[in-house]
């Protein structure tokens, strides 16, 4: 889509990095007027790829006219959710470790590699036991060479990271590598979310500092010098230097961008978000204009985070769900993410032929096994030398191109697909799967058509032969099942509750409501459950996997313009953010019964007042200038600090403050 020129005028690009697709759009910034929308599918193995295809595909007339790109990502989801971090040594300083195994805690610090250490502080910012830096250096010389990185959190270092920084000054002169504290991600007191958090910024930091290099580099390839900005998972932004510091931040950034976009295009400031993806369908809740936020921290494939982010949830269901049968041959959707059938054939005109083969062979009737088709994603070259003999074996074997799982089981002398040992070369997205889609379906009634329609019809008809469905009863069962799947999601979010899993003879009163207010099935009861706010819907397949959602819920459903990259439209429309909590507690005296001074603690350092009134002062003054001065470099203009002062116990405060403004555009 080429764009006019447009003189005067302040263009900015907006960029969301999704599970399937890569969206653009660009947009005249003080008007919000969307001017070109762009959608390329996402190259995992290197993101700046689809990336320069977004932005290829707006054909940007003046480069030069674009004032700021700004990008959110699932990198860092994706990278914990798939182990694709990096090794992390976790310093622990202080901790009991009698009480985190009885706890079983050691599970949720993020890294295998964590070692206890003396040291560390009380309630009161006071030593507890002194630092024992000798076997802090003597480990760090052990496993320098074995991780990428190393975290360090010390007991109650929000109160007084002194352990955190003399063990960072001592340790960064025998060792090189990236080391995290964790009292600069977090002032909140949960010892083992603020250790998971410091483990999980570590882990990342190379992998989001490559990211931003690949978006740099396909900026520079189209010729745009403009200042970068990366969407946090709060739905503000940040500068790319702070980004590649803090990659946790980046943690939900996706869903977040979401949220910010749907409210942007709907203008409505009270809604439910719903982006549906080709992977996921996201939720999460506007009030008030603002997109709510979780208190406790993000969670991550099971690790809870000290990390502010957006309250959101996330189903495995989109337009590339795999659909498939379980044993009892029941239709299952997802949460597995597969390549349409569509356009597998679309690439590989064979498997049309094949699978139009399959629907006629009436003995032995073919399974849904069949429906699976494996391909080779990349070759991964001759260096075979870290693949086991299976892998050998399938990689060879794929090179051929697509082949069903059970002719692959039967090459490989395997019983079983799980026997096939592909879990890695999967992962490493050296092999990719296909299968039939939601997306498969919609080729088949016409309403989304740029593939193989064929392919998807006959693999529906085998299917509904499998199953002795007509195909129009199977289509109408499978939409169904997946509006009762989104209905389900949407009133566990807003609930905090689970709905029990169905069964035909469930005894569950809340099933039984549940399933009667979406189907009247009672002949003499009547129960209904209706959302209050209408539904945005974001994303490409919104339109048709949204509309009997809201008739289950008697809501609205609304789709802005351009509603298919609302996302992309979200990674612009925040502002930016900086944000720093000071704490204030007593010095007491030996015997614990007497106020000596106050101790004002910031990220930075700690300071001893006589007086509370002067360390309050100090520490809104002290903390106003360094948040004002933080946001101007983040590229924040004319940003706006607020005070927030809040009492935590006994003479003990939080002095928390924002600095907020519009990102600066370059000129």
């Amino acid at each position: 889509m080429e764009t006019k020129s447009h003189k005067n005028e302040a263009l900015v690009l907006g960029i969301d990095t999704g599970g399937t697709y890569t969206d653009g759009v660009l947009l005249e910034y003080h008007s919000r007027t969307v001017l070109a929308a762009q959608k390329s599918l996402t190259t995992k193995r290197d993101f700046a790829i689809g990336i320069e295809k977004v932005i290829e595909g707006i054909r940007i007339q003046d480069p030069a006219s674009i004032q700021m790109v700004s990008i959110s990502t699932t990198l860092a989801t994706n990278a914990i959710a798939e182990g694709k971090g990096k090794r992390v040594a976790l310093f622990l300083i202080g901790y009991d470790p009698e009480l985190v195994a009885s706890f079983q805690m050691e599970r949720h610090f993020a890294t295998p590699n964590f070692y206890y250490f003396a040291g560390g502080h009380d309630l009161f910012g006071q030593e507890k036991e002194t630092l024992d830096l000798a076997a802090l250096l003597e480990k760090t010389n052990q496993v320098k060479k074995q991780v990428d990185a190393i975290a360090i959190s010390s007991y109650f270092s929000p109160l007084n990271p002194e352990h955190e920084t003399r063990a960072y000054n001592a340790i960064s002169q025998v060792c090189d590598l990236p080391i995290v504290l964790g009292h600069q991600l977090s002032t909140k007191l949960g010892s083992v979310e603020r250790a998971t958090t410091a483990a999980l910024n570590a882990s990342l930091l190379s992998v989001l500092q490559d990211f931003i290099v690949a978006v740099r580099r396909a900026m520079e390839h189209r010729g745009i010098e403009a200042p970068l900005m990366v969407v946090r998972g709060d739905g503000t932004l940040m500068s790319d230097e702070f980004a590649a510091r803090s990659p946790v931040e980046t943690i939900h950034s996706g869903p977040a961008a979401s949220a910010i976009g749907g409210r942007f295009l709907s203008h409505k400031d009270d809604a439910l978000i719903l982006d549906v993806g080709g992977t996921t369908t996201d939720l999460a809740l506007i009030q008030a204009g603002n997109v709510t936020i979780s208190e406790t921290g993000a969670s991550v494939s099971g690790y809870k985070t000290s990390v502010k982010a957006a309250n959101l949830l996330s189903i495995g269901l989109g337009g590339d769900s795999h659909i498939s049968v379980d044993r009892e041959n029941n239709i299952v959707i997802g949460p597995e993410r597969v390549v349409p059938l569509a356009y597998l054939a679309h690439q590989h005109p064979e498997i049309q032929i094949r699978l139009k083969a399959l629907t006629q062979k009436t003995w032995p009737p073919p399974t849904p096994t069949w429906l699976e088709y494996w391909f080779l994603l990349r070759d991964p070259g001759d260096d075979l030398r870290s693949f086991s003999d299976r892998e050998k074996a399938l990689i060879k074997i794929l090179k051929d191109g697509p082949i069903a799982i059970p002719d692959l089981v039967k090459q490989v002398n395997a019983l079983h697909k799980n026997q096939l040992g592909a879990d890695e070369l999967i992962r490493r997205e050296i092999i990719g799967k296909s299968g039939l889609t939601p997306t498969d379906l919609l080729h088949i009634d016409g309403r989304h058509t740029p593939w193989d329609v064929k392919a998807a019809e006959y693999g529906l008809k085998l299917l509904s032969n499998h199953l002795h469905w007509e195909e129009p009863g199977l289509t109408e069962f499978i939409w169904t099942l997946s509006s009762e799947m989104i209905a389900k999601a949407i009133v566990e979010f807003l609930t905090e509750k689970k709905v029990p899993q169905s069964s035909a003879h469930s005894p569950d009163l809340g099933l039984w409501f549940f399933r009667n207010s979406l189907y009247a099935e009672h002949p003499h009861l009547s129960t209904q459950i209706r959302l209050q706010y209408p539904i945005i819907g974001i994303g490409a397949p919104a339109d048709i996997m949204l509309q009997d959602v809201a008739k289950l819920l008697h809501t609205e459903l609304i789709l802005p313009d351009h509603y298919y990259v609302a996302n992309a439209v979200g990674a612009i429309a925040g502002s930016i953010m900086v944000s720093e909590e000071i704490l204030i507690y007593p010095h007491l005296s030996e015997a614990g019964m007497d106020v000596i001074s106050y101790f004002v603690q910031a990220r930075d350092g700690r300071e001893e007042f006589e007086e509370l009134d002067d360390a309050l002062n100090h520490a809104r003054k002290s903390g106003h200038d360094r948040v004002l001065s933080a946001a101007l470099r983040s590229g924040a203009d004319n940003p706006q600090v607020v005070v927030e002062e809040i009492a935590d116990g006994i003479d003990s405060y939080r002095i928390r403050l924002q600095a907020v403004g519009n990102p600066r555009l370059s000129k």
